[in-house]
């Protein structure tokens, strides 16, 4: 039974990346709104009833991934190594995801296209504020402070809008750097007024 469990499982794992990857082929090949679900159901050799069982909605096709991104901050932050800091952790799972889109010339792509729909942009911000609250409450947790601690908050906030300011850099790794150690030292480590 394990067996057949498993196999079921890696079957829907399967049938979910076929649609997420047909979805982005053609979003990106013809535009987002040229696009419908029935063209992505039949690219992925499915219906459309089946994609719906994956994806409630044509927005979720591009952010496929959500709930893995929302893990790995999360993930970044409570498994971090013993001893290291929470800003350091955050920092280097930054620098990863920003070497990973240097790698991936198509995420550039990817970042113009929900850029430049609304409905797309709305429902990444959407996305992003949850994985806010996410990061923000393993913050606290680990550090042992109140939930509302506004620190946490602001750590958290600051961090995902590091990641994503870092992509439309020409340099996102080093844009990453150059945020963490602002996020780490202010403002004058980072921009030291010469007018005094």
């Amino acid at each position: 039974m394990i067996e057949q469990t498993g196999r079921r499982e890696r079957k829907k794992a399967q049938t979910r990346k076929a649609l997420a990857d047909a979805a982005l082929e053609l979003f990106l090949d013809r535009g987002y709104d040229q696009v419908g679900v029935r063209e992505v159901a039949d690219a992925a050799d499915v219906s459309v009833t089946t994609l719906f069982k994956y994806f409630p909605s044509k927005e979720s096709l591009v952010f496929d991934i959500d709930e893995d991104v929302e893990a790995a901050l999360v993930a970044a932050v409570r498994d971090r190594a013993p001893g290291r800091p929470v800003l350091q952790a955050l920092h280097e799972h930054a620098l990863h995801r920003a070497t990973e889109a240097v790698a991936y010339p198509h995420i550039s792509a990817f970042t113009r296209m929900v850029e430049d729909n609304p409905a797309l942009r709305d429902y990444s911000r959407r996305m992003w504020l949850r994985h806010e609250a996410a990061l923000a409450r393993a913050i606290t947790d680990e550090v042992g402070v109140p939930a509302d601690d506004i620190g946490c908050a602001a750590l958290a906030r600051f961090a995902l809008e590091a990641i994503a300011l870092a992509h439309q850099h020409p340099d996102p790794p080093q844009a990453i750097d150059t945020i963490f150690t602002l996020i780490e030292h202010g403002w004058t480590a980072t921009h030291p007024d010469t007018r005094t």
